[in-house]
């Protein structure tokens, strides 16, 4: 195809309609992989919620961990933080008061 002849504005339409065209056809695909999946669990006697059900068990507990602490209160062990996320108001106190966090990593 030879879009030299083509003007700007018809560039755009032929690019809009490239980019609708692709959306379609990726749902189309989408649509047909899922019922190519849906029949082989079929023929394999495995039911959906079997199918679905097993990998989300074993995706969740394979990739929940637990942070470390990294710093710790030094008259309360029970007011710790890992270093991610917002700041605890005890670490705002701390850093506040003049005090290096680094006195209370762990």
């Amino acid at each position: 195809m030879d879009l030299s002849g083509l003007s700007v504005v018809e560039l755009r339409a032929l690019q809009d309609q490239v980019k609708q065209a692709l959306k379609d056809r990726e749902h189309q695909e989408l649509v047909k992989a899922r019922e190519q999946i849906l029949a082989i669990a079929q023929n394999a006697g495995i039911s959906l919620q079997d199918l679905l059900g097993a990998q989300s068990r074993g995706k969740n507990t394979a990739t929940k961990t637990k942070v470390a602490v990294r710093y710790r209160h030094p008259s309360d062990p029970l007011l710790q933080w890992t270093g991610r996320g917002r700041q605890p108001k005890w670490v705002q106190d701390w850093v506040a008061s003049g005090q290096s966090l680094d006195a209370v990593r762990v």
